[in-house]
């Protein structure tokens, strides 16, 4: 089946592959040599599926495209402060290969403009010309995700009539921008221009920036993530060169253009598009390239200064845990004093990309709580990111309310370990390690709070004495015959912690009643995992649906503590009911009674959920 993403590309194309306006360029004489009907669009996503439509593998050369490329290597290599000192990030709104240059220091505007590349090209570590051109093909070709190569045609040609640039290259030199010969520096620009590329590569080499640095095909890392936001920072001022004030207007996406036709933009967190066609505006930026930019921005707004959904909607739901309760089994008892202390627990549900204003709209409702609430579980299960940055003013939230006798609770955390990680530096620094609570999922991090709310540190591990028969809820309301009875039907069973006591896909032929200990019911889930159903302790019965449907048991039951149950066979209850068919009416109707309770609860959570 077609994707309808695949169609629109395919209507868009359509759109414009007529459009003739424009002229090749011919300053470079090779570039006049491309045919100027090529033309071919192609977007990929940070999970690394591809669109492309057009003569998306037709070979040009990168061209100015580099310029962003090489400055974040640049900055990798000799860090921020030495390349601002070098260039600055003012946009010139000039074209591509003005001169400008800061008067009283010579140093260049930006890093989009020849000046500012060529310094940037001077500024990649190695130690020969080689190493320097090695190092820099490496990262372009991580960025595309295959090995990339020089167009020697073309570096020929760029050499041959680079004038200008050599013009540009000396005068950075009398600055003192440049240290050595401008020639080595001049040498290395004209062949990361006349780099290779296909319109393929651009959109791989935009997602990689999209995705904050790590190529999503290959899963390699071109750039680091505090890089990115430098890169695009100049892009979007200033990668349109005298175009970009139109650009960020109209289109809204960081993005660079090329001479040879090209033109890459990035979607921060979610994709890169790019775009080859050699018709060229009177500013050198491709004619149906901008074209196909404008209409998907305006199409699917894509503007970056789009204002999102309102903060708060990162949060999905919130629920009290008198209404969703962990896989723990309470006892009436307890259930019921949950049912009156849970408002002081909740469950706070978030999901999507946790930016400064919804980490605030969160602190704000839980602070607005005030002091109806003891423990807030924030459950990051549908949380795709949490900025490192938010690790602070976390910390303050788990120490205000720590200070208060309040507890903050973390749920699924496994995909978050470096912000969890951020938080243990910040809080142990403050001797405070203690108060961070993490929990691979939400159902234990339930299950503590509600061991808090019923005043107890955890759960009885079994160390009371053992249940008499009388005692347990299935011989509620039966007679002391009634339950001699029954104690002559089950056999006493023992099993030391950690033992299976029931087997997914074993015959259901038991019922087992829980006298001493605990056990936990649970499936087996793809990635060796394994998700509980239920924990269960004195009093409470399982395998019970063997009395209904004597089908193969669906779940494994093992022991967590040394355990003892009274196992009542099938066989046995039938013959009970054929001798004594009050008893096992009793006992069905406490079953039954224990089971409508559970299909209850089940169904106010759902609705809870569900709001």
């Amino acid at each position: 089946m077609a994707s309808p993403v695949q169609a629109y590309l395919e209507r868009l194309y359509g759109k414009y592959a007529g459009l003739n306006e424009g002229t090749v360029a011919t300053y470079i004489p090779e570039l006049a040599k491309a045919d100027p009907q090529w033309f071919g669009i192609c977007l990929a996503t940070i999970d690394g599926q591809i669109y492309e439509v057009g003569d998306t593998r037709q070979p040009f050369t990168i061209q100015s495209i580099s310029k962003p490329f090489v400055y974040g290597l640049a900055l990798e290599d000799v860090g921020h402060e030495a390349v601002r000192k070098k260039i600055g990030v003012e946009p010139s709104g000039d074209a591509f290969n003005s001169i400008s240059l800061a008067p009283s220091t010579g140093r260049p505007l930006n890093p989009m403009i020849n000046a500012g590349a060529i310094v940037a090209s001077s500024l990649v570590a190695g130690r020969s010309a080689q190493d320097k051109l090695d190092r820099l093909l490496a990262m372009l070709s991580t960025y595309a995700g295959h090995p990339l190569t020089i167009d020697h045609d073309v570096y020929a040609s760029e050499k041959t009539t680079g004038h200008r640039n050599r013009a540009i290259g000396h005068m950075l030199r009398n600055f003192g921008i440049l240290a050595d010969d401008p020639e080595a520096a001049l040498d290395l620009y004209f062949q990361q221009c006349s780099v290779a590329v296909d319109c393929r590569d651009l959109s791989l080499m935009a997602a990689t920036l999209a995705n904050g640095g790590i190529n999503p095909v290959t899963g390699e890392r071109a750039v680091g993530d505090e890089v990115v936001t430098s890169m695009l920072s100049v892009m979007t001022t200033c990668g349109m060169y005298d175009y970009a004030g139109e650009w960020v207007y109209g289109v809204g996406m960081p993005a660079k253009s090329g001479v040879a036709g090209g033109i890459v933009a990035v979607l921060p967190g979610q994709l890169g598009i790019g775009v080859f066609s050699p018709r060229l505006d009177e500013r050198g930026n491709s004619v149906r390239g901008l074209k196909v930019c404008k209409d998907l921005s305006t199409d699917f707004y894509l503007h970056c200064l789009r204002v999102p959904r309102s903060a708060r909607s990162a949060l999905r739901g919130q629920y009290p845990l008198s209404e969703v309760s962990s896989k723990r089994r309470r006892t009436e008892a307890d259930r019921a004093r949950l049912d009156t202390v849970g408002q002081r627990g909740r469950v706070y549900d978030l999901h999507g990309d946790l930016g400064f204003a919804a980490i605030e709209a969160l602190i704000r409702t839980l602070v607005e709580a005030g002091d109806g609430l003891d423990f807030a579980i924030i459950d990051l299960k549908k949380v795709t990111l949490i900025e490192e940055s938010d690790a602070e003013i976390l910390c303050d939230l788990l120490l205000t309310f720590a200070a208060s006798g309040k507890r903050v609770v973390f749920a699924h955390v496994d995909d978050h370990s470096r912000l969890m990680r951020r938080l243990d530096e910040q809080l142990s620094a403050q001797g405070q390690h203690a108060i961070l609570l993490t929990f691979p999922d939400l159902d234990l991090a339930i299950e503590w709070c509600e061991n808090r709310l019923l005043g107890a540190s955890g759960p009885d591990r079994g160390q009371a004495p053992a249940l008499s028969l009388s005692e347990h809820q299935i011989c509620l309301g039966m007679s002391a015959d009634a339950i001699a009875q029954l104690e002559a039907s089950v056999e006493r069973r023992r099993y030391d912690r950690g033992a299976l006591i029931v087997r997914k896909g074993d015959a259901a032929d038991q019922i087992y009643l829980l006298m001493s200990g605990e056990v936990s019911v649970t499936i087996d889930l793809p990635n060796a995992r394994v998700k509980r159903l239920a924990t269960m302790s004195p009093g409470m019965t399982f395998g019970e649906m063997a009395v209904v449907d004597r089908a193969r048991r669906s779940a494994d039951v093992r022991a967590d503590t040394a355990v003892e149950c009274c196992a009542l066979s099938t066989a046995a209850f039938d013959r009970l009911g054929e001798t004594h068919p009050a008893i096992k009416a009793a006992v069905l109707e406490n079953l039954l009674r224990h089971v409508s309770r559970m299909v209850v609860r089940l169904n106010q959570e759902v609705a809870t959920l569900a709001r």
